[in-house]
Protein backbone atom coordinates (compact mmCIF):
# COMPACT_ATOMS: atom_id res chain seq x y z
CA UNK A 1 0.00 0.00 0.00
CA UNK A 2 1.02 3.60 -0.61
CA UNK A 3 1.54 5.82 2.41
CA UNK A 4 -0.78 8.74 1.70
CA UNK A 5 -1.33 10.44 5.03
CA UNK A 6 -0.23 14.10 4.85
CA UNK A 7 1.24 13.59 1.36
CA UNK A 8 0.66 16.26 -1.26
CA UNK A 9 -1.12 14.58 -4.15
CA UNK A 10 -2.25 16.13 -7.42
CA UNK A 11 -5.06 14.55 -9.43
CA UNK A 12 -4.91 15.59 -13.09
CA UNK A 13 -8.24 15.41 -14.91
CA UNK A 14 -11.62 15.52 -13.21
CA UNK A 15 -13.43 12.75 -15.04
CA UNK A 16 -15.33 10.00 -13.27
CA UNK A 17 -12.17 8.21 -12.15
CA UNK A 18 -10.36 11.45 -11.26
CA UNK A 19 -13.23 12.55 -9.03
CA UNK A 20 -13.33 9.16 -7.28
CA UNK A 21 -9.55 9.13 -6.87
CA UNK A 22 -9.53 12.60 -5.31
CA UNK A 23 -12.12 11.65 -2.71
CA UNK A 24 -10.31 8.38 -1.93
CA UNK A 25 -6.96 10.15 -1.51
CA UNK A 26 -8.51 12.69 0.82
CA UNK A 27 -10.11 9.89 2.84
CA UNK A 28 -6.62 8.44 3.28
CA UNK A 29 -5.38 11.71 4.72
CA UNK A 30 -3.64 13.18 1.70
CA UNK A 31 -3.55 16.89 0.90
CA UNK A 32 -5.30 16.77 -2.46
CA UNK A 33 -5.40 19.21 -5.36
CA UNK A 34 -7.31 18.61 -8.59
CA UNK A 35 -6.22 20.27 -11.84
CA UNK A 36 -8.32 20.32 -15.02
CA UNK A 37 -8.14 22.29 -18.27
CA UNK A 38 -11.90 22.76 -18.30
CA UNK A 39 -13.45 25.92 -16.88
CA UNK A 40 -14.96 26.23 -13.43
CA UNK A 41 -18.36 26.53 -15.11
CA UNK A 42 -17.85 23.20 -16.89
CA UNK A 43 -16.88 21.57 -13.59
CA UNK A 44 -19.63 23.24 -11.56
CA UNK A 45 -21.41 20.01 -10.63
CA UNK A 46 -18.27 18.48 -9.07
CA UNK A 47 -16.42 21.41 -7.49
CA UNK A 48 -18.70 21.92 -4.44
CA UNK A 49 -18.33 18.30 -3.33
CA UNK A 50 -14.54 18.51 -3.65
CA UNK A 51 -14.27 21.80 -1.77
CA UNK A 52 -16.49 20.43 1.00
CA UNK A 53 -13.92 17.66 1.53
CA UNK A 54 -11.04 20.12 1.68
CA UNK A 55 -9.79 19.38 -1.84
CA UNK A 56 -8.32 22.30 -3.76
CA UNK A 57 -9.44 22.75 -7.37
CA UNK A 58 -7.47 24.36 -10.20
CA UNK A 59 -9.73 24.90 -13.22
CA UNK A 60 -9.21 26.43 -16.64
CA UNK A 61 -5.68 25.11 -17.18
CA UNK A 62 -2.66 23.54 -15.51
CA UNK A 63 -0.16 25.62 -13.54
CA UNK A 64 3.46 24.50 -13.69
CA UNK A 65 3.99 25.32 -10.02
CA UNK A 66 0.97 23.23 -9.11
CA UNK A 67 2.68 20.19 -10.62
CA UNK A 68 6.02 20.85 -8.91
CA UNK A 69 4.71 21.09 -5.35
CA UNK A 70 3.52 17.48 -5.05
CA UNK A 71 4.70 14.17 -3.61
CA UNK A 72 2.61 12.16 -6.09
CA UNK A 73 0.62 12.80 -9.26
CA UNK A 74 -2.41 10.66 -10.15
CA UNK A 75 -3.39 11.14 -13.78
CA UNK A 76 -6.83 10.33 -15.18
CA UNK A 77 -7.02 8.02 -18.24
CA UNK A 78 -8.24 10.79 -20.53
CA UNK A 79 -5.17 12.96 -19.94
CA UNK A 80 -2.31 12.25 -22.42
CA UNK A 81 1.04 11.55 -20.77
CA UNK A 82 2.73 13.96 -23.18
CA UNK A 83 0.87 16.89 -21.61
CA UNK A 84 3.71 19.43 -21.11
CA UNK A 85 3.19 19.78 -17.37
CA UNK A 86 3.38 15.99 -16.93
CA UNK A 87 6.49 15.80 -19.09
CA UNK A 88 8.19 18.41 -16.94
CA UNK A 89 7.08 16.73 -13.71
CA UNK A 90 8.49 13.44 -14.95
CA UNK A 91 11.81 15.12 -15.75
CA UNK A 92 11.99 16.21 -12.10
CA UNK A 93 11.54 12.59 -10.98
CA UNK A 94 7.96 13.10 -9.79
CA UNK A 95 6.10 9.76 -9.41
CA UNK A 96 3.14 9.64 -11.82
CA UNK A 97 0.55 6.86 -11.67
CA UNK A 98 -3.05 6.38 -12.76
CA UNK A 99 -6.23 5.61 -10.85
CA UNK A 100 -5.92 1.91 -11.74
CA UNK A 101 -2.45 1.67 -10.21
CA UNK A 102 -3.56 3.64 -7.16
CA UNK A 103 -6.56 1.41 -6.55
CA UNK A 104 -4.64 -1.82 -7.10
CA UNK A 105 -2.37 -0.98 -4.16
CA UNK A 106 -5.40 -1.08 -1.83
CA UNK A 107 -7.75 -3.67 -3.37
CA UNK A 108 -8.07 -6.84 -1.31
CA UNK A 109 -8.49 -10.28 -2.83
CA UNK A 110 -7.60 -11.25 -6.40
CA UNK A 111 -7.80 -9.29 -9.64
CA UNK A 112 -9.05 -10.67 -12.95
CA UNK A 113 -8.28 -8.00 -15.56
CA UNK A 114 -9.49 -7.89 -19.15
CA UNK A 115 -8.21 -5.73 -22.00
CA UNK A 116 -8.35 -5.73 -25.79
CA UNK A 117 -9.19 -3.44 -28.66
CA UNK A 118 -12.75 -4.81 -28.79
CA UNK A 119 -15.05 -6.88 -26.59
CA UNK A 120 -13.73 -5.70 -23.22
CA UNK A 121 -17.00 -4.57 -21.71
CA UNK A 122 -19.06 -7.57 -22.81
CA UNK A 123 -16.40 -10.02 -21.63
CA UNK A 124 -15.91 -8.21 -18.33
CA UNK A 125 -19.63 -8.09 -17.59
CA UNK A 126 -20.05 -11.74 -18.62
CA UNK A 127 -17.09 -12.93 -16.56
CA UNK A 128 -18.44 -11.10 -13.53
CA UNK A 129 -21.82 -12.79 -13.97
CA UNK A 130 -20.19 -16.21 -14.28
CA UNK A 131 -18.23 -15.75 -11.05
CA UNK A 132 -21.35 -14.56 -9.26
CA UNK A 133 -23.32 -17.54 -10.57
CA UNK A 134 -20.74 -19.77 -8.89
CA UNK A 135 -21.22 -17.97 -5.58
CA UNK A 136 -17.88 -16.20 -5.59
CA UNK A 137 -17.70 -12.78 -3.98
CA UNK A 138 -17.30 -10.59 -7.07
CA UNK A 139 -16.87 -6.90 -7.84
CA UNK A 140 -16.88 -5.49 -11.38
CA UNK A 141 -15.38 -2.16 -12.38
CA UNK A 142 -12.74 -0.21 -14.25
CA UNK A 143 -13.28 1.08 -17.76
CA UNK A 144 -16.74 -0.50 -17.69
CA UNK A 145 -17.98 2.61 -15.85
CA UNK A 146 -17.19 2.08 -12.14
CA UNK A 147 -13.86 3.57 -10.97
CA UNK A 148 -11.62 0.92 -9.46
CA UNK A 149 -11.06 2.98 -6.32
CA UNK A 150 -14.81 2.74 -5.71
CA UNK A 151 -14.42 -1.04 -5.27
CA UNK A 152 -11.84 -0.84 -2.49
CA UNK A 153 -14.23 -0.40 0.41
CA UNK A 154 -16.22 -3.53 -0.52
CA UNK A 155 -13.23 -5.74 -1.32
CA UNK A 156 -12.24 -8.54 1.05
CA UNK A 157 -9.53 -11.18 1.08
CA UNK A 158 -11.83 -13.61 -0.76
CA UNK A 159 -13.07 -11.11 -3.36
CA UNK A 160 -12.51 -11.36 -7.11
CA UNK A 161 -12.31 -7.88 -8.68
CA UNK A 162 -13.13 -8.29 -12.37
CA UNK A 163 -11.76 -5.21 -14.14
CA UNK A 164 -12.05 -3.87 -17.66
CA UNK A 165 -8.80 -2.02 -18.32
CA UNK A 166 -7.92 0.21 -21.27
CA UNK A 167 -4.59 1.10 -22.84
CA UNK A 168 -4.94 4.57 -21.29
CA UNK A 169 -5.21 3.02 -17.83
CA UNK A 170 -2.46 0.48 -18.39
CA UNK A 171 0.18 2.92 -19.59
CA UNK A 172 0.42 4.40 -16.07
CA UNK A 173 0.71 1.09 -14.20
CA UNK A 174 3.79 0.04 -12.24
CA UNK A 175 2.91 -2.77 -9.83
CA UNK A 176 -0.58 -3.62 -11.12
CA UNK A 177 -0.71 -7.43 -10.94
CA UNK A 178 -3.80 -9.43 -11.92
CA UNK A 179 -3.91 -13.08 -10.89
CA UNK A 180 -5.58 -13.64 -14.26
CA UNK A 181 -4.95 -11.28 -17.19
CA UNK A 182 -6.90 -11.50 -20.46
CA UNK A 183 -6.00 -9.91 -23.81
CA UNK A 184 -8.94 -10.38 -26.14
CA UNK A 185 -7.34 -8.96 -29.28
CA UNK A 186 -5.00 -6.18 -30.40
CA UNK A 187 -5.94 -4.26 -33.53
CA UNK A 188 -5.21 -0.63 -34.50
CA UNK A 189 -6.92 1.86 -32.17
CA UNK A 190 -6.13 5.12 -30.38
CA UNK A 191 -3.23 5.79 -32.75
CA UNK A 192 -3.87 9.51 -32.25
CA UNK A 193 -2.99 9.02 -28.58
CA UNK A 194 -0.25 6.37 -28.67
CA UNK A 195 1.45 7.45 -31.88
CA UNK A 196 1.94 3.99 -33.39
CA UNK A 197 0.34 0.57 -33.37
CA UNK A 198 3.34 -0.95 -31.62
CA UNK A 199 3.21 1.63 -28.81
CA UNK A 200 -0.49 0.91 -28.41
CA UNK A 201 0.13 -2.86 -28.36
CA UNK A 202 2.89 -2.50 -25.75
CA UNK A 203 0.51 -0.50 -23.56
CA UNK A 204 -1.95 -3.41 -23.74
CA UNK A 205 0.81 -5.83 -22.75
CA UNK A 206 1.35 -3.94 -19.50
CA UNK A 207 -1.61 -5.96 -18.19
CA UNK A 208 0.83 -8.82 -17.50
CA UNK A 209 4.05 -6.84 -16.95
CA UNK A 210 4.05 -7.35 -13.16
CA UNK A 211 2.68 -10.90 -13.12
CA UNK A 212 4.60 -13.75 -11.50
CA UNK A 213 5.08 -17.33 -12.76
CA UNK A 214 2.13 -18.57 -10.69
CA UNK A 215 -0.27 -16.10 -12.37
CA UNK A 216 -2.18 -16.76 -15.61
CA UNK A 217 -2.59 -14.88 -18.87
CA UNK A 218 -5.30 -15.69 -21.42
CA UNK A 219 -4.58 -14.83 -25.07
CA UNK A 220 -6.40 -15.00 -28.40
CA UNK A 221 -4.65 -17.61 -30.52
CA UNK A 222 -6.37 -16.23 -33.66
CA UNK A 223 -5.08 -12.67 -33.26
CA UNK A 224 -1.47 -12.44 -34.38
CA UNK A 225 -0.44 -9.48 -32.21
CA UNK A 226 -2.13 -10.82 -29.09
CA UNK A 227 -0.62 -14.28 -29.60
CA UNK A 228 2.84 -12.77 -30.03
CA UNK A 229 2.57 -11.30 -26.53
CA UNK A 230 2.97 -14.80 -25.09
CA UNK A 231 6.72 -14.61 -25.71
CA UNK A 232 6.99 -11.78 -23.19
CA UNK A 233 4.89 -13.27 -20.39
CA UNK A 234 6.32 -15.17 -17.43
CA UNK A 235 2.84 -16.36 -16.37
CA UNK A 236 1.03 -19.57 -17.35
CA UNK A 237 -0.33 -18.93 -20.86
CA UNK A 238 -3.80 -20.18 -21.73
CA UNK A 239 -5.50 -19.70 -25.08
CA UNK A 240 -8.87 -19.35 -26.74
CA UNK A 241 -9.63 -19.88 -30.41
CA UNK A 242 -12.53 -19.97 -32.84
CA UNK A 243 -10.41 -21.64 -35.49
CA UNK A 244 -8.65 -24.62 -33.88
CA UNK A 245 -7.97 -26.55 -30.69
CA UNK A 246 -5.41 -25.25 -28.20
CA UNK A 247 -3.00 -26.93 -25.77
CA UNK A 248 -4.80 -25.45 -22.80
CA UNK A 249 -7.77 -23.12 -22.83
CA UNK A 250 -11.11 -22.84 -24.66
CA UNK A 251 -12.16 -23.41 -28.27
CA UNK A 252 -15.05 -24.56 -30.47
CA UNK A 253 -15.35 -28.24 -31.41
CA UNK A 254 -18.26 -30.08 -33.03
CA UNK A 255 -20.74 -27.32 -32.21
CA UNK A 256 -19.67 -27.02 -28.57
CA UNK A 257 -17.61 -24.66 -26.47
CA UNK A 258 -14.95 -26.88 -24.92
CA UNK A 259 -12.19 -26.35 -22.38
CA UNK A 260 -8.98 -28.12 -21.38
CA UNK A 261 -7.13 -27.09 -18.22
CA UNK A 262 -3.73 -28.52 -19.25
CA UNK A 263 -2.18 -30.25 -22.28
CA UNK A 264 -2.66 -33.69 -20.72
CA UNK A 265 -6.13 -33.04 -19.26
CA UNK A 266 -9.42 -34.27 -20.67
CA UNK A 267 -11.43 -32.00 -22.95
CA UNK A 268 -14.69 -30.99 -21.27
CA UNK A 269 -17.83 -29.83 -23.07
CA UNK A 270 -18.99 -26.57 -21.51
CA UNK A 271 -22.09 -25.75 -23.60
CA UNK A 272 -23.56 -25.95 -27.12
CA UNK A 273 -22.87 -22.97 -29.36
CA UNK A 274 -26.62 -22.66 -29.94
CA UNK A 275 -27.15 -21.78 -26.27
CA UNK A 276 -25.05 -18.59 -26.53
CA UNK A 277 -27.60 -15.73 -26.52
CA UNK A 278 -25.30 -13.05 -27.98
CA UNK A 279 -25.34 -12.10 -31.67
CA UNK A 280 -22.20 -12.25 -33.82
CA UNK A 281 -19.13 -14.46 -34.17
CA UNK A 282 -17.05 -11.94 -32.22
CA UNK A 283 -19.26 -12.59 -29.21
CA UNK A 284 -18.40 -16.29 -29.42
CA UNK A 285 -14.78 -15.17 -29.03
CA UNK A 286 -15.80 -13.14 -25.98
CA UNK A 287 -17.55 -16.19 -24.53
CA UNK A 288 -14.47 -18.37 -25.08
CA UNK A 289 -12.29 -15.84 -23.27
CA UNK A 290 -14.76 -15.62 -20.37
CA UNK A 291 -14.97 -19.42 -20.15
CA UNK A 292 -11.20 -19.71 -19.96
CA UNK A 293 -10.86 -16.96 -17.35
CA UNK A 294 -13.71 -18.29 -15.22
CA UNK A 295 -12.44 -21.87 -15.26
CA UNK A 296 -8.99 -20.59 -14.20
CA UNK A 297 -10.74 -18.82 -11.32
CA UNK A 298 -12.16 -22.16 -10.23
CA UNK A 299 -15.73 -21.87 -11.53
CA UNK A 300 -17.27 -25.27 -12.44
CA UNK A 301 -18.26 -25.74 -16.08
CA UNK A 302 -21.94 -26.13 -15.12
CA UNK A 303 -22.04 -22.70 -13.49
CA UNK A 304 -20.23 -21.20 -16.47
CA UNK A 305 -22.87 -22.54 -18.87
CA UNK A 306 -25.78 -21.39 -16.69
CA UNK A 307 -24.47 -17.83 -16.47
CA UNK A 308 -23.79 -17.55 -20.20
CA UNK A 309 -27.25 -18.82 -21.14
CA UNK A 310 -28.85 -16.12 -18.94
CA UNK A 311 -26.59 -13.28 -20.07
CA UNK A 312 -28.06 -10.35 -21.99
CA UNK A 313 -26.17 -8.08 -24.41
CA UNK A 314 -24.52 -5.10 -22.75
CA UNK A 315 -25.94 -1.70 -23.61
CA UNK A 316 -24.36 -0.07 -26.69
CA UNK A 317 -22.75 -3.36 -27.81
CA UNK A 318 -24.68 -4.63 -30.84
CA UNK A 319 -27.81 -3.84 -28.84
CA UNK A 320 -31.16 -4.45 -30.51
CA UNK A 321 -33.26 -1.29 -30.14
CA UNK A 322 -36.51 -1.80 -32.06
CA UNK A 323 -38.14 -2.85 -35.30
CA UNK A 324 -39.91 0.04 -37.01
CA UNK A 325 -41.85 -0.53 -40.24
CA UNK A 326 -40.05 -3.83 -40.67
CA UNK A 327 -36.56 -2.32 -40.28
CA UNK A 328 -34.35 -3.51 -37.39
CA UNK A 329 -32.29 -0.89 -35.55
CA UNK A 330 -29.10 -1.86 -33.71
CA UNK A 331 -27.00 0.31 -31.43
CA UNK A 332 -23.28 -0.51 -31.45
CA UNK A 333 -22.07 2.90 -30.31
CA UNK A 334 -19.19 1.17 -28.51
CA UNK A 335 -17.76 0.28 -31.94
CA UNK A 336 -15.25 3.12 -31.67
CA UNK A 337 -12.63 1.66 -34.02
CA UNK A 338 -12.56 0.08 -37.47
CA UNK A 339 -12.11 -3.49 -36.22
CA UNK A 340 -15.15 -3.20 -33.95
CA UNK A 341 -17.23 -1.94 -36.87
CA UNK A 342 -16.03 -4.85 -39.00
CA UNK A 343 -17.14 -7.28 -36.28
CA UNK A 344 -20.54 -5.60 -36.10
CA UNK A 345 -20.97 -5.87 -39.88
CA UNK A 346 -20.06 -9.55 -39.63
CA UNK A 347 -23.11 -10.15 -37.48
CA UNK A 348 -25.48 -9.38 -40.40
CA UNK A 349 -25.53 -10.97 -43.84
CA UNK A 350 -26.69 -8.06 -46.00
CA UNK A 351 -29.09 -5.11 -46.24
CA UNK A 352 -27.20 -2.88 -43.77
CA UNK A 353 -27.59 0.89 -43.62
CA UNK A 354 -24.48 1.88 -41.68
CA UNK A 355 -23.94 5.07 -39.70
CA UNK A 356 -20.22 5.94 -39.59
CA UNK A 357 -18.28 8.84 -38.12
CA UNK A 358 -17.41 10.92 -35.11
CA UNK A 359 -13.92 11.91 -33.99
CA UNK A 360 -11.20 10.19 -36.02
CA UNK A 361 -8.49 8.30 -34.12
CA UNK A 362 -6.01 7.97 -36.96
CA UNK A 363 -7.93 5.05 -38.49
CA UNK A 364 -7.76 3.50 -41.95
CA UNK A 365 -11.37 3.12 -43.10
CA UNK A 366 -10.40 1.39 -46.36
CA UNK A 367 -10.06 -1.80 -44.27
CA UNK A 368 -13.86 -1.95 -44.33
CA UNK A 369 -14.13 -1.86 -48.12
CA UNK A 370 -14.77 -5.55 -48.80
CA UNK A 371 -17.38 -5.87 -46.05
CA UNK A 372 -19.10 -2.73 -47.29
CA UNK A 373 -19.32 -4.10 -50.82
CA UNK A 374 -20.72 -7.41 -49.59
CA UNK A 375 -23.17 -6.35 -46.90
CA UNK A 376 -23.90 -2.61 -46.84
CA UNK A 377 -26.55 -0.82 -48.89
CA UNK A 378 -25.38 2.66 -47.94
CA UNK A 379 -23.20 4.58 -45.48
CA UNK A 380 -24.39 7.69 -43.65
CA UNK A 381 -21.55 9.85 -42.28
CA UNK A 382 -21.59 12.10 -39.22
CA UNK A 383 -19.12 14.18 -37.25
CA UNK A 384 -15.65 15.55 -37.88
CA UNK A 385 -14.34 12.32 -39.46
CA UNK A 386 -16.94 12.41 -42.23
CA UNK A 387 -14.71 13.98 -44.89
CA UNK A 388 -11.92 11.45 -44.30
CA UNK A 389 -14.34 8.52 -44.36
CA UNK A 390 -15.96 9.77 -47.57
CA UNK A 391 -12.55 10.27 -49.24
CA UNK A 392 -11.31 6.79 -48.30
CA UNK A 393 -14.53 4.95 -49.22
CA UNK A 394 -15.55 6.87 -52.32
CA UNK A 395 -16.62 4.43 -55.04
CA UNK A 396 -16.90 1.50 -52.61
CA UNK A 397 -20.47 2.12 -51.47
CA UNK A 398 -23.18 4.75 -51.69
CA UNK A 399 -22.32 7.48 -49.16
CA UNK A 400 -24.61 10.14 -47.76
CA UNK A 401 -23.17 13.07 -45.77
CA UNK A 402 -25.55 13.72 -42.88
CA UNK A 403 -23.43 15.75 -40.38
CA UNK A 404 -25.54 14.84 -37.33
CA UNK A 405 -26.84 11.59 -35.85
CA UNK A 406 -30.41 12.86 -36.16
CA UNK A 407 -29.88 13.48 -39.88
CA UNK A 408 -28.27 10.05 -40.34
CA UNK A 409 -31.10 8.21 -38.61
CA UNK A 410 -33.67 10.10 -40.71
CA UNK A 411 -31.83 9.35 -43.95
CA UNK A 412 -31.17 5.70 -43.16
CA UNK A 413 -34.71 5.08 -41.93
CA UNK A 414 -36.18 6.63 -45.07
CA UNK A 415 -33.98 4.52 -47.35
CA UNK A 416 -34.24 1.16 -45.54
CA UNK A 417 -36.80 -1.43 -46.61
CA UNK A 418 -38.48 -4.10 -44.46
CA UNK A 419 -36.04 -6.87 -43.58
CA UNK A 420 -33.05 -4.51 -43.67
CA UNK A 421 -30.99 -3.13 -40.77
CA UNK A 422 -29.99 0.35 -39.64
CA UNK A 423 -26.76 -0.04 -37.68
CA UNK A 424 -24.91 2.56 -35.63
CA UNK A 425 -21.32 1.26 -35.59
CA UNK A 426 -19.35 4.50 -36.02
CA UNK A 427 -15.69 3.33 -36.04
CA UNK A 428 -14.86 6.62 -34.28
CA UNK A 429 -14.91 8.11 -30.82
CA UNK A 430 -17.84 10.30 -29.85
CA UNK A 431 -16.18 13.35 -28.41
CA UNK A 432 -16.77 15.74 -31.31
CA UNK A 433 -20.56 15.80 -30.81
CA UNK A 434 -21.27 13.79 -27.65
CA UNK A 435 -20.00 13.43 -24.08
CA UNK A 436 -19.27 9.72 -24.52
CA UNK A 437 -20.16 6.67 -26.59
CA UNK A 438 -22.91 6.01 -24.01
CA UNK A 439 -24.38 9.46 -24.67
CA UNK A 440 -24.24 8.83 -28.44
CA UNK A 441 -25.91 5.43 -28.04
CA UNK A 442 -28.68 6.82 -25.84
CA UNK A 443 -29.42 9.58 -28.35
CA UNK A 444 -29.58 7.01 -31.16
CA UNK A 445 -32.03 4.89 -29.19
CA UNK A 446 -34.17 7.91 -28.38
CA UNK A 447 -34.32 8.85 -32.05
CA UNK A 448 -35.40 5.31 -32.96
CA UNK A 449 -38.00 5.02 -30.20
CA UNK A 450 -39.50 8.36 -31.22
CA UNK A 451 -40.13 6.88 -34.66
CA UNK A 452 -41.99 3.84 -33.36
CA UNK A 453 -45.11 5.94 -32.94
CA UNK A 454 -44.64 7.93 -36.14
CA UNK A 455 -47.35 6.57 -38.43
CA UNK A 456 -46.43 8.84 -41.33
CA UNK A 457 -42.81 7.72 -41.51
CA UNK A 458 -42.52 5.82 -44.78
CA UNK A 459 -39.73 3.84 -46.42
CA UNK A 460 -38.56 5.31 -49.71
Amino acid sequence: MLELKDKKVLVVGLGKSGFAAALFLRLKGAQVTVSDVRSAEALAKDIPALLEEGIMVEAGGHGLLTFRRQDLIVVSPGVPLNTPELVQARSFGMPIIGELELASRFLKGKILAITGSNGKTTTTALTGEILREAGLRTLVGGNIGVPVVSLIEDSTDDTWSVLEVSSFQLETTVQFRPAIAVILNITPDHLDRHGSFEAYARAKERIFAAQKPNDCVVLNADNARAAEAATRSVAHVHWFSLEHGVRQGAWVENGYVVYRSAPDAEVEQVMPLGKIPLKGEHNVENVLAAVCAARLAGVPAEAVARAIEKFQAVEHRLEYVATVHGVDFYNDSKATNVDATAKALGAFSTGIHLILGGKDKGSDYTVLSQLLRERVRAVYTIGSAAAKIEAQLRGVVSIHSCETLDGAVNAAASAAHPGEVVLLAPACSSFDQFESYEHRGRVFKQLVIQRQGNKVWQNA
